[in-house]
C-alpha cells in the first residue's frame, strides 16, 4: 500500500477499499449514462467514443453500436482490450471527478444475454424506444456489447508539488465495490 507519490504515478493505494471513496464510485457510475470508450486499432491509433451505457451488479458494463464503428472494430481486432471513463464534465475547473476502467469488451452473441443486457440499457435510457433482441442479432448492423473490468481508480485528493497542483487518483479494489 502507497500514498500518491511520483514513484507510482500519483496512485494512492491505501483508500481502494475506504467505505466512502467506494461509496463515491458507484455514485459516479449511477449518476452518468454516458461513458468514453478507449479503444486502439492493430496499429496503434487511440480512438475515443462517448456512447449510452448500462451497468450491472458487478460493474460490467453494456452498450449498443454499429458493428462497422471504429471502436467495435478496434475491440475485434486488438482482444477486446478497452479502457472506460465515467465523469461529469459540467463542474468547474478543478473539482471534476471520475471513474477509470481498464479490461475486456466483446460482442453480446446469446439471445439471453442479449435480453438481458437490452433490457438493463432500456430501464436507463430517457428517450425511450421500441426496440427488440433482434435488432442487436443476426444480420442486424448493430450489436451489443459487454465490457467486463480488470482494473478500477477513482479521482483523488489534488496535491501541491513545487507550486503546482498534481491530480491523482485511487485504486479501488473491484472485489470491494461488488461486495
Amino acid at each position: 500500500m502507497e500514498v500518491a507519490s511520483v514513484a507510482n504515478g500519483w496512485v494512492n493505494t491505501p483508500d481502494s477499499i475506504n467505505p466512502e471513496i467506494l461509496a463515491q464510485v458507484r455514485r459516479i457510475i449511477a449518476s452518468n449514462i454516458y461513458c468514453t470508450l478507449s479503444t486502439c486499432s492493430v496499429d496503434c491509433m487511440p480512438w475515443a467514443s462517448p456512447v449510452f451505457f448500462a451497468f450491472d451488479d458487478t460493474f460490467n458494463f453494456y452498450w449498443s453500436s454499429a458493428i462497422a464503428s471504429k471502436h467495435s472494430q478496434n475491440l475485434y481486432s486488438n482482444a477486446g482490450r478497452i479502457a472506460i471513463a465515467i465523469f461529469d464534465s459540467r463542474p468547474p475547473n478543478g473539482i471534476a471527478e471520475g471513474v477509470y476502467f481498464s479490461g475486456t469488451a466483446a460482442e453480446v452473441q446469446s439471445r439471453e444475454d442479449a435480453k438481458v443486457a437490452l433490457e438493463r440499457l432500456l430501464a436507463r435510457a430517457r428517450r425511450k424506444h421500441n426496440r427488440t433482441v433482434d435488432d442487436y442479432l443476426g444480420d442486424s448492423p448493430r450489436r451489443i456489447y459487454q465490457f467486463q473490468p480488470q482494473e478500477v481508480w477513482v479521482t483523488g485528493e489534488r496535491i501541491a508539488v513545487d507550486n503546482q497542483l498534481v491530480d491523482t487518483k485511487v485504486y479501488v479494489s473491484l472485489a470491494d465495490l461488488i461486495s
